[in-house]
């Protein structure tokens, strides 16, 4: 596995973490969100949309920008990646997301308003820690579910059937969705680096609570895996196999 690929897919983790997770703490930590909980819904998706949009156009060629083990299983599962190099992947998006949110809470403890304890740093949780209570079988339900519509987005908008130069939009896109409906159910991880991160400088609840965050989106992505397997990978079509077409042709020089 290139180095250049494993530092791509850590960098990329840890300021995806930096970036969504920062948004996060200002709006409900800091309460910047001018007391309306809707306005730091909408700000903290887009952050994390815009952020992984960039980051797909920035390290995409270098790495694919998965900067998600929950991705990173949805390739290994659709044949599109060696286990060996998932393992790789795996380390560096993990170690990238506890980088991000060490540096997150360097930032953030130069402020005097800040405390680890009150204002947190954008963790996931259930129960008492999610916005409208939900528990923790409907947290693991819903972080299933929306990491299986975006890890199938992703799968789609890189394979054969999408648009190369569109496909950043699309997963973008796909994250800031998955995140509006997300944060006010659980904070919405969909990423298990996103939640270990945050959650190993926080402690107590929400890091007794991170192996929901962690397992449910690692199976949203498997099953993203297992229905692009079925419904949009590419078959060979059984009337053409064998055929030599004229595109398979060396060129004849002159």
């Amino acid at each position: 596995m290139s180095p250049r690929k494993l530092g791509a897919e850590l960098l990329g983790t840890a300021l995806l973490v930096f970036v969504g997770v920062g948004m996060a703490t200002l709006t409900f930590g800091f309460k910047l969100d001018g007391g309306s909980t809707s306005a730091g819904v909408v700000a903290t998706a887009l952050a994390f949309g815009l952020a992984l949009l960039v980051l797909v156009y920035t390290i995409g060629p270098l790495s694919g920008c998965h900067i998600n083990p929950a991705v990173t299983l949805g390739f290994v599962m659709s044949k599109r990646m060696s286990l060996a190099d998932a393992i790789g992947y795996w380390a560096a998006e993990f170690i990238g997301g506890i980088i991000g949110a060490l540096a997150l809470w360097a930032v953030f403890s130069g402020s005097p308003q800040y405390n680890r304890s009150t204002t947190g740093l954008g963790t996931n949780g259930w129960g008492s820690h999610s916005i409208i209570g939900l528990n923790a079988t409907g947290a693991f339900a819903a972080e299933v579910i929306l990491t299986f519509v975006f890890v199938l987005v992703v799968l789609a908008a890189t394979s054969h059937v999408a648009s190369a130069g569109f496909a950043g939009l699309a997963i973008g896109f796909a994250l800031a969705l998955a995140n509006l409906t997300g944060i006010p159910l659980t904070g919405a991880s969909i990423n298990p680096a996103r939640a270990l991160g945050p959650a190993v400088i926080v402690g107590g609840d929400a890091l007794q609570q991170v192996w929901l965050f962690i397992v449910a989106p690692l199976v949203g992505g498997l099953l993203a895996a297992i229905v692009w397997l079925l419904l949009i990978a590419e078959r060979p079509d059984p009337a053409t196999a064998g055929r030599v077409e004229p595109s398979d042709l060396p060129p004849v020089s002159a």
